[in-house]
């Protein structure tokens, strides 16, 4: 009898947790619960209107800062050096060598000096001066948000290393600024402008592979070495820290980009809901006790971040999405870049290959893949491509992505990627950690376009 009413009391448990469930999920589908609404889309504050395909005033030179003069910011004021329309006025880091460093690279460009700040907190005076326009964001993570905010607010246009938000609330703080403001918020993703992708893009706008069915991206990249230098890495090991205290996918954004913008993400579709898991965390605990040794602090530190994340995407019009993400793992590097389609297939990583109708089931092959791409290289590498080769920067996508800024902002056209590519793409790292915490409980996308997402039918690269 006692073990009857032991099992009657944990059935009831489990039926009670079962409609705390039910109610947090908001509604079923066909008797099954639907994904989880952990972060319900606020109204737009009054007075408010989206700001798809913004423009702004055109700007004869754009007027730069910027602030974080690490591996990223360096790259940054070499390749804006090669922009006439571009003049760098001001660089902040708090590491006096690395603003010394930014001059000497604007010396040797033939550029005047830019003004030089290391105070912690210079952002906030570089944003309220009324001699720069676009506040270009080069730190760790943790700042990307709050600088931008901060610059929106003071009448500037930012562009921000990724990610843009490492939270929801971050990603709303950076949707309304943009609205309220009408300033410009961009995230640096290079990887929409690497070679392949954009001619990609540029076969899926063609229709050359019909529909896009399913696709996939990742970023695998063995950073241990990185993680784990005391100098040379990065600044004070922010980087590690992440890993230590998170898990999920930390780093979505390379992978998803370029495929979001092929399937027209917030552009005609939108994402409706992920569910995410990660392996055990194995790599870095591993490689440190064989670095430090087994009995040194960082091989004792527990690393909450799985080996390898694994998020899958689903959109409104019934597309899927397969993100990975792994940093130490012993393999080479990846970003995998495939499209599916009704009609043919398209993979960058780890092997660069097309398959079409009616021989799917075979590569093309190499020539008649050269020859394909050749004939869809996407108008703006045909414009540019040479210039980026020369100037490179990842193969030269870094200064496509860099020129392009510059070309919208002087042209007053749309940029390339807006506020909403910003906080969706980045909006995976806290939806991500939801899920996998909840053993790969399916999450609810917030609509950070509030509706308009459907406005669009495509993404557009514009030109004067």
């Amino acid at each position: 009898m006692k073990r009857f009413t032991g099992l009657l009391r944990i059935s009831v448990m489990l039926l009670l947790a079962a409609g705390l469930f039910a109610c947090q999920s908001g509604s079923t589908r066909d008797g099954l619960f639907t994904a989880v609404d952990v972060f319900p889309t606020p109204p737009r504050p009054e007075g408010q209107t989206h700001v798809l395909e913004l423009r702004a005033d055109p700007i004869d030179t754009v007027r730069v800062a910027i602030i974080g003069l690490g591996m990223r910011g360096q790259g940054a004021v070499r390749r804006l050096s090669y922009i006439e329309e571009a003049k760098i006025v001001a660089v902040a880091d708090v590491v006096p060598e690395s603003v010394e460093r930014a001059q000497q690279t604007l010396e040797r460009m033939g550029r005047p000096p830019a003004d030089g700040y290391t105070a912690a907190d210079a952002w906030k005076e570089i944003s309220k001066r009324d001699d720069i326009d676009l506040v270009y964001i080069c730190t760790h993570w943790d700042l990307h948000a709050p600088i931008a905010i901060y610059a929106m607010e003071h009448g500037k246009h930012v562009a921000t290393e990724l990610p843009a938000a490492l939270t929801i609330e971050e990603a709303w703080q950076l949707v309304n600024t943009a609205e309220r403001t009408r300033r410009h918020m961009m995230m640096l993703e290079n990887c929409n402008y690497d070679f392949f992708e954009m001619a990609t893009l540029n076969m899926v706008q063609q229709g050359l592979f019909g529909e896009i069915v399913h696709a996939e991206g990742a970023y695998i990249h063995d950073l241990r070495s990185l993680l784990f230098a005391e100098e040379g890495g990065y600044w004070d090991m922010w980087r590690l820290e992440h890993n230590a205290k998170y898990d999920g996918s930390l780093y979505p954004m390379h992978g998803l980009g370029p495929i979001a913008h092929a399937l027209n993400i917030h552009r005609g579709d939108r994402m409706e809901y992920l569910v995410s898991v990660s392996s055990n965390q194995f790599g870095l605990t591993a490689y440190a006790k064989e670095k430090f040794g087994e009995d040194s602090d960082y091989a004792q530190r527990e690393y909450k971040k799985g080996d390898m994340n694994t998020t899958i995407i689903k959109t409104v019009k019934g597309k899927t999405i397969k993100i990975q993400h792994d940093v130490t793992s012993p393999r080479p590097y990846s970003r995998i870049h495939m499209l599916s389609g009704t009609k043919g297939f398209a993979q960058k990583w780890p092997r660069q290959g097309i398959a079409l109708e009616p021989n799917g089931h075979n590569w093309l092959s190499a020539e008649e893949m050269a020859a394909l791409l050749k004939e869809y290289e996407h108008p703006i590498v045909t414009e540019v491509g040479e210039k980026a080769r020369e100037v490179g920067g990842h193969g030269g996508m870094d200064f496509i992505m860099d020129y392009r800024l510059i070309y919208c902002l002087h042209h007053g056209l749309p940029l390339d990627q807006d506020v909403y590519d910003a906080v969706e793409w980045s909006s995976i790292i806290e939806l991500s950690k939801v899920s996998v915490k909840n053993q790969g409980m399916p999450v609810k996308i917030p609509d950070f376009t509030r509706g308009a997402w459907n406005e669009l039918n495509t993404v557009t690269y514009y030109t004067k």
